[in-house]
């Protein structure tokens, strides 16, 4: 597929992308060549190949799933600006 010098416009203009006149061959020549590219890959015969997310093969460590209470209110609390009865105390803001 070839992309013309009208069409680069329009993708220039749809991107937001500022291009003079006088660059515009050249930007076609570029999105060009990149979907030229794109349709080499499409003959590639991927199948039996799985997508991957990274090139070396990685498993997160897990953590079994706890819920706790974090035992450390007094060191939340004691940022606090007020902090009454175990709670953060703020203005009330409804009358």
């Amino acid at each position: 597929m070839s992309i013309d010098i009208e069409t680069a416009r329009r993708v220039a203009h749809l991107a937001r992308i500022r291009v003079d006149e006088a660059d515009l061959p050249a930007l076609a020549g570029e999105l060009s060549g990149i979907l030229s590219f794109m349709e080499q890959l499409n003959e590639v015969d991927v199948t039996g190949i799985e997508p991957m997310t990274s090139v070396t093969p990685m498993r997160l460590k897990r953590r079994e799933d706890v819920v706790t209470d974090g035992n450390m209110q007094q060191q939340v609390l004691s940022n606090a600006p007020d902090a009454r009865e175990g709670f953060f105390a703020v203005p009330k803001v409804v009358e």
